[in-house]
């Protein structure tokens, strides 16, 4: 199986596109230009309020809405936390050390978070759930680095190994390799890419997590200082103290792997920071990453744009002609499976058995393409064969063993419903698939089309007087190849070139009529307001 990552960098955000022989698989947006509240961060907020009812507390940590934590999620070891806390905090110019740590007793699964957590506390807590909808982020006490190998947990002293790591002498060398490497006061989570790996790059890992948790505690001994993301509290302690690798490097470590082919980068700075990281994890794969210098655009170039208003819209079909329907609701996903117009065999059961099963592989592969989380429930097509019912839950089951998020599959209720629950961290991939009407833009009144041309003219004279020759003009492909199109003399695109140096591109991301200008490094341009407005 061939892997790629694509990346996308553009001013508003960076796309990351996953695919596996050249199908996308998995699509990311990552906003530049607003509070990023990853799943990872580590922050100091305060307690805002203590809800009994819901055995839970709302914590500020400078999100718009307050963060939830909730008695389960304080951990076993929080009382210890709390007292190293106290302890880095009264005295800001030594790091406590982590070896020294006097246990306090564990907190249990039984319990009440009132009697641990009080109003105006400040706690040490880090994002398990972005903001999703109108809540805010999901916090967790029980403090974790994640690296590619394994995964640190401070206080916790336990050594536990991947279940997905079969091999019983693997399992025992990993945990006696790690429990001799591994510092006191430490626990640790041996992912499954661990498996085989020599004692020098594990301990060079470990190395690295440990100094990253020590950094976190000493930037909570400094005075605060302006952070990136900019917090939105008013309160001047709460802050955030350790931010998650950037989405593009978060990926990576989860999903990098040598068989992959490349990975296509479109801007220098993000090329630079994966070139690093794959030579620090995989020195022998550096070879992989590359800068990508097409004109097109690197969506259009990997037909990564084609799938995404394909694959995102409210109906997506499958082989033969089934089709899914894929709503959302508040409280669930409903997936509604059709089997269209062509029929597979004469006999309805078997007709219907075989589209379940087409629509299975389709709808595992929604689940991971739009990152669906929470309950899922799916309509198949009815079927009255126990034996036919049977397999459809084992072939979903097998199907969703490849998929790295926590889930749980049901089998078919006697309504014909199946349903599935899936880990949900972050909200689910939303792309607009619908297109500007090309004919009024939008805006309910139909111009003369054979105008259009003569708008972009003057588009582009107008973009010249700011910022000179030699700009790129992207547009719609039918648009595209209206101005390409004659003899090489007599193009629109030609004429142009010879009175502005600005070249036409296609872009299959625009709307009919729309126009981006791009310079020659594939900066976006924009006019200032009060220009864009005169013109």
């Amino acid at each position: 199986m061939k892997s790629e990552l694509i990346i996308d960098v553009q001013p508003q955000e960076i796309a990351i596109a996953l695919t596996e022989d050249d199908r996308l698989q998995e699509i990311t947006r990552e906003k530049r230009d607003v509070d990023n509240f990853a799943v990872g961060n580590i922050y100091y907020g305060r307690v805002k309020k203590v809800m009994p009812a819901l055995n839970a507390v709302f914590v500020d940590v400078g999100h718009e809405k307050e963060a939830f934590l909730h008695y389960l999620d304080l951990g076993s070891q929080y009382l210890t936390l709390k007292d190293y806390l106290t302890k880095a905090v009264s005295d800001r110019r030594k790091l406590p050390s982590m070896s020294r740590v006097q246990h306090q007793k564990e907190v249990g699964k039984e319990g009440q978070i009132a009697d641990y957590v009080k109003v105006g506390d400040m706690l040490l807590v880090q994002v398990s759930k972005e903001p999703i909808n109108t809540k805010g982020p999901r916090l967790t006490a029980e403090l974790s680095i994640a690296g590619r190998n394994m995964v640190l947990i401070p206080f916790a002293e336990k050594v536990m190994v991947s279940s997905k790591i079969k091999r019983e002498s693997e399992r025992s060398r990993l945990k006696q390799l790690v429990q001799s490497i591994k510092p006191s006061g430490y626990g640790v989570i041996v992912r499954t890419v661990a498996e085989d790996k020599r004692v020098a790059e594990l301990d060079n890992e470990l190395r690295i997590l440990v100094k990253r948790w020590e950094e976190t505690i000493r930037t909570l001994q400094k005075p605060k200082e302006k952070e990136l993301p900019p917090s939105k509290s008013k309160d001047a302690e709460v802050r955030l103290v350790s931010e998650e690798l950037g989405r593009t490097i978060g990926i990576l470590r989860d999903v990098f792997s040598p068989e992959f082919a490349s990975i296509q980068v479109n801007d220098d700075a993000i090329y630079e920071d994966v070139r690093e990281y794959v030579e620090l994890i995989a020195p022998e794969s550096v070879k992989i990453v590359k800068k990508y210098k097409g004109k097109e655009p690197i969506f259009d170039k990997f037909d990564i744009t084609r799938q995404l208003k394909t694959g995102l819209g409210r109906t997506v079909g499958f082989k033969n002609g089934g089709y899914l329907v894929i709503d959302r609701t508040e409280a669930l996903f409903a997936i509604d499976v059709n089997t269209g117009s062509k029929k597979l065999y004469e006999d309805h059961e078997e007709n219907a058995f075989q589209y379940n099963m087409l629509a299975a592989d389709e709808i595992v592969h929604q689940l991971r393409l739009r990152d669906i989380g929470g309950i899922i429930i799916i309509d198949f097509v009815d079927m009255d064969s126990k034996e036919h019912q049977d397999q459809l839950y084992r072939h979903m089951c097998q199907l969703m063993a490849n998929d790295r998020a926590k889930h749980n599959v049901l089998p078919l209720s006697k309504f014909g419903l199946m349903q599935i629950t899936r880990q949900r961290v972050r909200p689910a991939v939303e792309v607009n698939v619908t297109e500007v009407c090309p004919m009024c833009l939008g805006k309910g009144k139909v111009q003369p089309t054979l105008l259009f041309t003569d708008q972009v003219e003057e588009q582009i004279a107008h973009m010249c007087e700011h910022f000179g020759r030699g700009i790129r003009v992207h547009l719609h492909p039918f648009v595209y190849a209206y101005v390409t199109r004659g003899s090489i003399f007599r193009r629109l695109s030609a004429k142009w070139f010879k009175k502005y140096g600005v070249r036409v591109q296609e872009n299959q991301s625009l709307g009919m009529l729309e126009t981006k200008f791009y310079s020659r490094k594939g900066e976006l341009l924009e006019l200032p307001k009060e220009d864009s407005e005169k013109s």
